[in-house]
């Protein structure tokens, strides 16, 4: 009787400890709060650190206290291949970084990178969107299924512009000159659609790069240049708009499935929030940017000055049209929109 009794507590036990790790896996009902490992590789200065730090905060009020972001800025958990990585292994749960930069495990999410693609800001926000877009959509279900990671939404960042230590208003301008590319392929291909020898370079390096001659030029955003203080070692900024750089933020699957559905749906609700609030704070910081550039000395060259965007337009789009040409339907439908 005494030896059924102690089998009989030790099951008990045994079921009771089983149902109590089960309890703390993320579920529905589990204890304390899921914390996410939000990783991005801007700086102190930058809109896309405010967007990640603004989000965090939205997350943690929406979902009062559910729901928690560890952040990671400046390259903290490596570069932009490293984080991709990681988001991917799941050692990182969430990242924010050019769509591009999920190219590597599926080339047609590039698409939304790519130069001259759309009329706007507020297109840019409403094509890379999933509750909006239909494109990203359709790709979103294909990149979960070959890399385990979901864009859950995008912010916007600001219009691209060329900077070089020299006047350029052609590609004829930039041939033979070395400009600095993001390690991928779309802007390699982009580069040499301007005419010039695209030369990759990790951000955390390319002020040494343009101060020692790596490179001769660059292309980002006038708040990343400023904050990144290219100025410094660039003389002349070309307003091209060649792109408009729109951010993905995204989560390993798993991460996601295991945030109960509720606080899912509050999390996408914050996301749509910022994404139009970050179109607000484009519009704000480039017309005070851009003064602040002008008063360190450096040169705008713009249309009225004789730029023609016309021919890095139709030079560019034809380069991308002939390294992707399977982009060309998702450009249409993208355009459509």
């Amino acid at each position: 009787m005494k030896k059924t009794v102690v089998i009989l507590t030790v099951c008990i036990f045994s079921v009771m400890l089983t149902a109590s790790l089960f309890a703390g896996g993320g579920q529905e009902g589990s204890e304390g709060p899921i914390t996410l490992r939000y990783a991005h590789v801007g700086t102190p200065n930058e809109p896309q650190t405010r967007y990640a730090a603004e989000l965090a905060k939205a997350i943690e009020e929406k979902t009062e206290g559910r729901v928690k972001v560890q952040l990671f800025p400046n390259s903290q958990l490596g570069g932009v291949s490293e984080m991709v990585d990681g988001v991917k292994s799941g050692s990182i749960d969430m990242a924010h970084h050019d769509f591009a930069s999920l190219g590597k495990f599926l080339e047609n999410m590039s698409v939304f990178n790519a130069p001259f693609l759309y009329r706007d800001k507020e297109h840019a926000i409403l094509a890379t969107n999933p509750g909006t877009s239909p494109v990203l959509r359709d790709l979103n279900e294909e990149l979960i299924d070959v890399a385990g990671i979901r864009v859950l939404g995008s912010h916007f960042r600001g219009a691209r512009e060329l900077s070089a230590n020299f006047p350029v208003y052609s590609p004829a301008d930039l041939k033979g000159k070395k400009i600095r590319g993001v390690p991928l392929q779309l802007w390699l291909t982009m580069i040499q659609g301007m005419g010039a020898i695209p030369t990759p370079v990790e951000i955390t390096e390319l002020h040494t790069a343009l101060m020692t001659g790596v490179v001769s030029g660059q292309e980002n955003p006038l708040t990343n240049i400023y904050a990144q203080k290219f100025y410094e070692v660039q003389t002349h900024i070309m307003m091209t708009d060649h792109m408009h750089s729109v951010l993905a933020t995204f989560i390993n699957e798993e991460s996601w499935q295991k945030i109960p559905e509720t606080d899912r749906a509050l999390i996408e609700e914050a996301l749509e929030e910022l994404a139009m609030i970050s179109i607000e704070w484009s519009n704000v910081d480039e017309k005070d940017i851009k003064q602040k550039l002008m008063d360190e000395g450096v040169t705008f060259i713009e249309e009225k000055d004789g730029l023609k965007i016309d021919e890095f337009r139709t030079a560019v789009n034809a380069k991308v049209r002939e390294d992707f040409p399977q982009w060309v339907p998702l450009i249409e439908r993208i355009q459509a929109m």
